[in-house]
């Protein structure tokens, strides 16, 4: 950035930004009444005037940062902008922009404020300067890709590589292993054969990075026999690559194979780490194997030396709490030589509303700090269970107060490389009217095979039919009626979905898969359900 131009607009800003923000009683932080020597200090003031909007403040620190001269830094460039962008500044954070993009700037530097863009979450900004870029090079595709997958944003990674793929620029392992994290996390099975033939055609070798990777996008893409076969052609001297396999098959419920895996990892010497625990823990905690898990949480220690961490007491708590065994779950908590963390109360919380125990599930409630729309829904629904409707009503009254909202269901599948995706009660795609044709037809069909909607689910006092209403366009139903509707009788349909399956919906495609003879598979938040002949891969323990 010419440190001229940058001056100039320093000059110019804080006058625009004081009159814009004369009402302000915003003070400058106590840090910038003095020289800063340290350009992460003013990243941070910058980062917390994101939080409480103080525009004020940033027009100081941008001050403070020309007198710093740390104008020319990626990281304090991304920073001023994305606080601009926050404080509805968006004329200034552009003025930055366009600064950048006629500066001197080399590519490497170029890239460096892609990356920090990413890093902080802003990927209109990193797609705004990658945009002005005269010239990008591979680390400028690998910044783009890798940030979108990072923030969640899979389909504009995919989009970005494929233009990636148009341009002059040949992707490596870096840009691959990125787009494989995207396949997987998307759980689409097409682009996934696509990329690995990609990686077969471009002859990009395959290490312990990619090959790890291949296996956990086969694993979540719902084809873990493909899986298998990765791992079993590829080396397997890195513990990565063991680690994928094993918790691949414990997503999809086959404890006896991550355990058949793990006896395997022991006879080639390969010593395990804390991730590969994880996986056994998780495994055992999908088929119920309560001594297995136990034996393992202590060889972790005993024979390996590995102390376990939050994740492995979370892992533990949500095995015992899924088997019955709350008190023990409770004591296992209680006895942690560390502060249990959000994830480990909730595991007991889900437990308890499970198992109807209330007073354990207020204990777990009281010890959560921060308590998000789950909880709330959590702890509501033991109330409901429970017919105590006044006092179920009352936590959603405080959710409504603290303006607390609970995740809505979102599932999505894969056809002919497009992801259609649906949301509970959603009326909003293009052909809703032939999907509420296929769904009507299906729930008559199955009640009149005796299906009866599980309305003890639906946690409010009313009718059963408004109950039934409302279980019937749960997110997953709407995407399995799509999947119907677009695909030719015996075809296998895949679902994905970010909250667990209800139970309802669980038992009624166990009936649909029987009606229409149709493999359905669906990966929900936990594991993978796969349903066939009226039957689920779960054994209806999840």
């Amino acid at each position: 950035m010419r440190k001229n131009g940058m001056k100039m607009l320093t000059r110019q800003s804080p006058m625009a930004i004081q009159s814009a923000s004369s009402r302000s009683s915003l003070s400058c932080p106590q840090g910038l009444h003095h020289e800063c020597k340290d350009h992460r200090a003013l990243c941070g003031v910058l980062e917390s005037c994101k939080c409480n909007l103080e525009l004020r403040v940033v027009s100081q620190t941008h001050t403070r940062i020309i007198k710093c001269g740390f104008e020319t830094y990626p990281s304090v460039v991304a920073s001023l902008m994305s606080a601009y962008k926050h404080c509805d500044k968006f004329g200034l954070a552009n003025r930055i922009l366009d600064e950048v993009s006629l500066s001197d700037f080399n590519l490497v530097t170029m890239n460096i404020i892609i990356e920090n863009c990413m890093r902080i979450g802003e990927c209109e900004v990193a797609k705004k300067v990658f945009c002005k870029m005269p010239d990008k090079d591979v680390v400028s595709w690998n910044s783009m890709i890798g940030g979108f997958v990072r923030n969640a944003r899979f389909d504009e990674a995919l989009r970005f590589f494929r233009e990636m793929l148009s341009s002059k620029v040949e992707p490596d392992k870096f840009t691959f292993a990125s787009v494989i994290t995207g396949c997987a996390r998307l759980g689409a099975l097409n682009h996934a054969y696509w990329v690995h033939n990609l990686i077969i055609e471009k002859k990009i070798e395959l290490n312990f990075i990619l090959s790890a990777a291949l296996i956990d996008m086969y694993s979540k893409c719902g084809k873990i026999q493909m899986a298998k076969e990765v791992f079993d052609t590829v080396q397997r001297n890195d513990v990565s690559v063991w680690n994928a396999m094993i918790s691949g098959v414990a997503i999809h419920g086959l404890a006896a194979d991550a355990i058949a895996i793990f006896t395997k990892m022991e006879m080639f010497n390969v010593l395990p780490d804390s991730i590969t625990f994880l996986g056994l823990l998780t495994a055992c905690s999908h088929c119920g194997l309560v001594e297995e898990g136990r034996k393992y949480f202590d060889h972790m220690r005993s024979r390996y030396s590995i102390q376990p961490q939050l994740e492995h007491y979370g892992a533990m708590v949500d095995l015992l709490g899924r088997a019955g065994h709350i008190e023990e779950a409770y004591g296992l908590i209680t006895s942690m030589t560390m502060e249990p963390d959000v994830v480990v109360w909730r595991a007991l919380l889900s437990a308890c509303r499970t198992f109807k125990r209330l007073e354990l599930g207020e204990v777990a409630i009281a010890n959560i700090s921060r308590l998000m729309g789950g909880d709330y829904v959590l702890l509501s629904n033991m109330y409901c269970y429970l017919k105590r409707w006044d006092t179920a009503e009352n936590v959603r009254e405080i959710m409504k107060k603290k303006g607390v909202r609970k995740s809505q269901g979102k599932s999505w599948l894969e056809l002919a490389g497009v992801i259609h995706q649906f949301k509970a009660g959603d009326r909003s795609h293009p052909e809703a009217e032939a999907i509420d044709k296929i769904l009507g037809s299906l729930i008559q069909r199955i009640k009149s095979e005796g299906f009866l909607p599980a309305t003890e689910l639906v946690l409010m006092d009313v009718s059963e039919e408004e109950k039934e209403g409302n279980l019937y366009h749960h997110s997953e139903k709407l995407a399995l009626a799509y999947g119907i509707l677009k695909t030719s009788p015996g075809t296998e349909i895949r679902i994905s979905k970010n909250l667990r399956i209800c139970h309802d919906c669980h038992s009624w495609i166990k009936m649909i898969s029987r009606l229409l003879r149709r493999v359905i598979i669906v990966r929900d938040r936990i594991r993978f359900h796969r349903f066939e002949g009226g039957l689920c891969s779960c054994g209806d323990y999840w």
